[in-house]
């Protein structure tokens, strides 16, 4: 359970493809392309959990793909103004939707070239489309869910996993169209995903206008390694890839990453990476890891030109990174007092360790890293401090930082740092997973001290709830916390934490006259994946305002990651217990630095909630 960062911008490409549709003539734009022949069952991502995007209404308004996720399906279909196939199903789509419109929501979606808000508003009215539309100009979901055909058809169960893709059914052909169809493929699909059975025919061969990715390819002859990827790469991926960091495989340099071009070109469609995993529509955060659809198209068009190397003379110049440390060079370095054996298997109880840091004065960190040293055994650490000359740090330590997979380092802005008194000893919590095989770990942490007085001292606290409990096969249990703000309070940044039942997570601002605003929306939480959000624009709190989480949790056999689906949870460590906390990161504007060490309201929580 990480703390929150502040620092470098991770690792990792990611963002999406600018795609664009034509449909050149009725004949030629169904007939698919010599490289697909028309009615072949197309790649299935049958299994795959299509991550979260927002689209805009016709209207204008803006929907995102957790808005239309519940405890039923969702069907997703394909569609264009000027697509016969498209259009001719349209009445079966009204028909489906109004025989299922209390168990199963419908969802259609205008990804092809030349679409505009207008027309489609004339044409759901013209063909008195019954459920939701929403526009894709960027071709989005047309990257997300892999479809290639207007008239395709995906349907997605509450956790926006595909269940089926593939067609409506088997009545329409490019030459004839039947009365009636033999077999109703979505409607049998969404009978059996409502039933909690698989879906017996999963894929089906697709008929429709075909989606053509007209911007990629005209990019396809323009790209090059030296004139734009590898910078690319560097500044958005290196500083994980690189030697001596958790990542798998470095990126510095082209035969790095022409090795490793397809599996870039996928994790990038898919936005599998960057890990990030925010709603755009609340909050702006200043290490938002997504980047531009323009940038994303760049690497995907140089993978599919088959990663020309271009002009050497103009190679980027490889970044530098000091032997593996993401906040640079430490000031100091502090190591877990001893080395830790990790089991190959079975399971590691919570270990605690401390080490004494001989500080003979109150020290200022303006940056702080803790590094695993067995990175593939190591889940998370975090590091606090006992102050000896003050007895109730003994029981709650203090927070000074964390690291987790997806985490970042620790790095404040000038005139903010971390208070670390005189005599301090440092306490370790370490959560190892064993991984098949012997592991010795001894863990070190990294400061780098602040360089002028500080303004402020930077405080963590979780707002948890410890009372949870989750009934067996529950898919969407909701647990709430929350805290008064007695001060007026900065919160700097953001962290939820939960671990493999959590399904999503936000956080709201309640002021004193009751109006309630929404901070951060997770649709999709990752325990694989945690982030903390730094405010583009610190966020200012007035004595009598609240901050609320609210949290949802799957404890159902529908969730892939669920330890056991027939037991309760409670609160509890280890990764198959729950958590359900909601970091912050502060400051008092009105106190001196060495007083803001309190947390920010009457509350029954300790400053470094979930720790020992």
């Amino acid at each position: 359970m990480p703390g929150l960062a502040w620092g470098n911008r991770t690792c990792v490409v990611g963002v999406f493809i600018l795609l664009i549709v034509a449909t050149v003539g009725e004949r030629w734009a169904i007939a698919g392309s010599p490289s697909e022949p028309a009615g072949k069952v197309p790649p299935s991502i049958v299994g795959r959990r299509v991550a979260n995007f927002v689209l805009s209404t016709p209207e204008g308004e803006q929907r995102g793909l957790s808005d239309f996720l519940d405890s039923g399906p969702l069907v997703v279909s394909f569609l264009g103004t000027g697509c016969p196939i498209s259009n001719k199903y349209l009445p079966t789509l009204n028909e489906l939707h109004d025989r299922n419109q209390t168990s199963v929501k419908f969802l259609g979606i205008y990804a092809s070239a030349g679409e505009t808000a207008e027309g489609v508003r004339r044409h759901v009215a013209e063909y008195g489309i019954k459920f939701p539309v929403l526009l894709d100009p960027r071709q989005t979901t047309v990257d997300l869910l892999g479809a290639t055909r207007m008239a395709e058809t995906f349907v997605l169960d509450y956790r926006g996993t595909v269940r089926y893709h593939g067609r409506i059914d088997d009545r329409i052909d490019y030459d004839q169209s039947k009365p009636v169809a033999e077999r109703e493929d979505l409607r049998e699909a969404m009978d059996e995903v409502l039933a909690g059975k698989p879906v017996s025919v999963a894929s089906t061969a697709v008929l429709g206008c075909r989606i053509t990715m007209l911007e990629r390819q005209r990019k396809r002859n323009e790209v090059t390694y030296t004139g734009q990827v590898g910078e690319l790469l560097h500044r958005h991926c290196a500083v994980c890839h690189h030697p001596g960091t958790a990542a798998p495989f470095s990126l510095i340099g082209y035969q790095d990453a022409a090795n490793w071009s397809e599996m870039i070109r996928e994790v990038v469609i898919q936005r599998r990476m960057p890990p990030w995993h925010s709603d755009p529509r609340y909050g702006q955060f200043v290490n938002d890891r997504r980047l531009s659809v323009n940038d994303v198209d760049t690497i995907a068009a140089w993978v599919d030109a088959g990663c020309p190397e271009g002009d050497r003379s103009r190679a980027p110049e490889s970044p530098h990174f000091e032997d593996g440390w993401r906040i640079g060079k430490p000031d100091i370095v502090f190591q877990m007092p001893k080395e830790f054996k990790v089991p190959a298997q079975g399971t590691v109880a919570y270990k605690y360790f401390v080490t004494p840091t001989h500080f003979e004065k109150d020290v200022w960190i303006q940056a702080a890293e803790p590094r695993p040293g067995a990175r593939s055994a190591v889940h998370h650490i975090i590091v606090y401090y006992r102050d000896p000359k003050d007895p109730a740090t003994k029981s709650a330590p203090v927070w000074i930082a964390a690291t987790a997979p997806g985490a970042e380092p620790t790095v404040f802005p000038p005139g903010l740092a971390r208070r670390i008194p005189a005599g301090a000893e440092l306490v370790w919590q370490m959560h190892y997973t064993p991984t098949g095989k012997s592991e010795r770990d001894r863990s070190e942490i990294g400061f780098v001290f602040a360089k002028e007085p500080p303004r402020h001292n930077v405080v963590n606290f979780g707002i948890m709830n410890s009372r949870l409990k989750i009934p067996p096969g529950a898919t969407r249990h909701k647990v709430v916390s929350s805290v008064p703000i007695q001060k007026d309070t900065v919160v700097l940044s953001l962290f939820p934490h939960m671990h493999l039942r959590g399904h999503d997570f936000a956080y709201y601002a309640i002021d004193p006259a009751g109006r309630r605003t929404q901070l951060l929306s997770v649709p999709q939480y990752d325990f694989n994946w945690q982030h903390g959000y730094r405010f583009v624009k610190p966020l200012q709190l007035a004595r009598g305002s609240r901050i609320e989480c609210v949290a949802h949790f799957d404890n159902s056999a529908g969730n892939p990651h669920n330890p056991d689906p027939t037991t309760t949870v409670r609160f509890g460590e280890q990764t198959w217990d729950e958590m359900m906390i909601g970091y912050v990161e502060y400051y008092r504007p009105g106190e001196p630095a060495k007083q803001s060490t309190e947390a920010p309201g009457d509350s029954e929580l300790p400053e470094t909630a979930g720790g020992k």
